[in-house]
């Protein structure tokens, strides 16, 4: 079958969306609601309270924020195909969805590795916590988190444009990603493999070595806690992080450079879901629900709330 050349009426078809939409649909909005809602709550709240000024909220607050970006890529999209039964997705907006998601996905890799780093700093070096981790050096971490996001992202858009469709377009996929869009191709994409395994490296496998590397020194140090109740206090909120952040890690990392990388479909729509939905949705109450300063914070912005609007 002869190839053709893009243009942006050219229209891709998504596949993998179940007949029973009514269900999905809920589901999809639900766990976007909750997802954009508990985001924005955490970052709220450390905006508004005074005692929330540490490096460790600031980076919760950029968190929040990149969690409700990254959400918002694709769930909407999701939401709207289910509603509507329509899953036909032109050229320009697959690959606008595309940069979005590889932007803040990378994004988010690199994050989540600094903000281990920054609780190795606060429970291993404590005393130099503050000189460490001051302003400054928190907003270059953060700038060049995005930095990074956003050539990956750009890298992947400009190599994914270049490549040459033919027949059908079928993506089997929920929404605009890499892997489905390289294996919809039916170009070369050996450059393509080499650049994901490449960036697959530096921005999965090398952040989560560091953040394991972060975890593990923090047990050693947790383990010389003497009071029990307080090793077991910081020893539950760090296996639940590291939980986390396995998940978010493991999947995105075999699904994009695995053995047999994006051939199995039923992987792929598992592991999109771990790596694109849970984490947005668990970080607020893994991060910060679980603490007693966020929930006293919560509390007390929920109580002038409630006074206000007695009024």
């Amino acid at each position: 079958m002869a190839a053709t050349n893009k243009t942006s009426l050219d229209v891709f078809t998504l596949l993998g969306f179940p007949e029973e939409r009514i269900l999905l649909s809920l589901l999809i909005g639900l766990i976007y609601t909750i997802t954009v809602l508990g985001n924005l709550s955490v970052f709220g709240i450390v905006q508004v309270d005074s005692h929330l000024q540490s490096p460790m909220y600031f980076f919760l607050a950029c968190l929040s924020l990149l969690d409700v970006c990254y959400s918002s890529v694709a769930l909407p999209a999701m939401l709207a195909n289910a509603i509507t039964g329509n899953s036909k997705v032109s050229f320009d907006r697959c690959l606008t969805q595309l940069y979005f998601f590889v932007c803040f996905g990378g994004t988010e890799c690199l994050f989540l590795a600094v903000m281990a780093y920054d609780r190795y700093v606060a429970i291993c070096n404590p005393l130099h916590y503050i000189i460490t981790m001051n302003k400054k050096v928190c907003s270059y971490f953060v700038a060049a988190c995005w930095l990074n996001g956003m050539m990956n992202a750009v890298f992947h858009t400009m190599m994914t444009w270049k490549l040459t469709f033919c027949g059908a377009r079928h993506i089997r996929h929920y929404f605009c990603d890499v892997l489905p869009l390289l294996q919809a191709s039916c170009s070369d994409t050996y450059d393509s493999h080499v650049l994901l395994h490449v960036v697959t490296f530096f921005i999965g496998i090398t952040p989560f070595i560091l953040v394991i590397n972060s975890y593990i020194r923090i047990i050693s140090t947790i383990l010389k806690i003497r009071s029990t109740a307080g090793r077991q206090k910081v020893f539950s909120t760090c296996s639940s992080h590291l939980i986390v952040v396995t998940v978010f890690y493991s999947t995105a990392i075999f699904n994009y450079n695995g053995p047999n990388s994006g051939h199995s479909f039923v992987f792929v729509r598992i592991a999109s879901l771990l790596y694109s939905i849970v984490p947005p949705l668990l970080n607020p109450v893994v991060y910060c629900l679980r603490n007693n300063e966020v929930k006293r914070a919560l509390r007390d912005v929920l109580t002038k709330s409630y006074i206000l609007f007695k009024q």
